[in-house]
């Protein structure tokens, strides 16, 4: 069991490192011709989501990001990848103007959740994040959502009820961090390697219980060891993605989509 905890660990540690590749470095290494949008119309910009339009393949697209920093004042930027109700609106905004121009949309994921500040609740960060789910799921344009890092709670659920939804090999995503969970469960937050190995939060584990469609691998030892090569990982399926979406009826991708959310609700 020891072992079991110290593996699962590992990757938690993995989806943490420092060295990670962010989102920010995935948009600049996969896209072309990069245009960032800002602002969410209502409040502010909020830097933890970075999110505008661009080109794969000649395909243009609309790209949005949880995005963390590398140094401390980038990570005071963006706070630490947490984002605001402003972020999820102006992802939002994003999203339905991909629509209105029938541009696909690629969410990447990276937060240990929405941040739960006294600001932030009173503008309406629970209902920020309900929004974006009950619009992403009739959003006639093709979603694909990749947690590239941490996916944390509702914060990162908000970007990922996509067509396609991927993990990086050395990903995480759960209802809470290891953490939170053994504070809440054993009063005790020394306990979070245990609570990891309870709660299933790997790549593997939820691509058995069929939460994501697949695993993105990565080089050996982790994405920050070769994180071009991530990033061509990742155009793979993002390519692939988008040959067989972009040809589908929207009537036939929505109803796809309410069909694979809603038969995880059995679970």
């Amino acid at each position: 069991m020891q072992n079991n905890e110290n593996i699962i660990w590992d990757k938690v540690n993995l989806a943490r490192h420092k060295d990670r590749p962010n989102a920010k470095f995935y948009i600049e290494n996969i896209f072309d011709d990069f245009i960032e949008l800002h602002g969410d119309r209502s409040f502010r910009d909020d830097r933890a989501i970075i999110g505008g339009i661009g080109s794969i393949n000649n395909v243009n697209v609309t790209v949005i990001g949880i995005n963390k920093g590398k140094t401390t004042k980038e990570n005071i930027d963006t706070n630490f990848g947490m984002v605001h109700p402003e972020g999820y609106k102006k992802a939002l905004r994003l999203m339905k103007q991909a629509e209105k121009f029938k541009r696909p949309v690629i969410c990447f994921i990276d937060t240990p959740g929405a941040f739960c500040g006294i600001g932030a609740e009173e503008r309406g960060q629970g209902y920020a994040i309900a929004q974006n789910l009950l619009e992403m799921s009739s959003l006639k344009t093709p979603v694909i959502s990749i947690i590239i890092g941490e996916g944390g709670s509702g914060g990162a659920l908000a970007l990922a009820l996509g067509d396609k939804v991927y993990m990086m090999e050395n990903s995480i995503y759960s209802i809470l961090s290891p953490e939170g969970f053994a504070s809440i469960l054993w009063k005790d937050v020394s306990k979070a390697k245990k609570a990891a190995l309870a709660m299933k939060i790997t790549s593997h584990d939820l691509k058995n219980f069929g939460i994501i469609d697949d695993i993105i691998i990565e080089p050996e030892n982790g994405a920050h060891t070769n994180p071009l090569q991530a990033a061509e990982n990742i155009k793979e399926y993002i390519l692939n993605d988008l040959d067989n979406l972009i040809h589908i009826d929207y009537d036939e991708l929505l109803n796809n989509r309410y069909d694979k959310f809603r038969k995880m609700g059995n679970f």
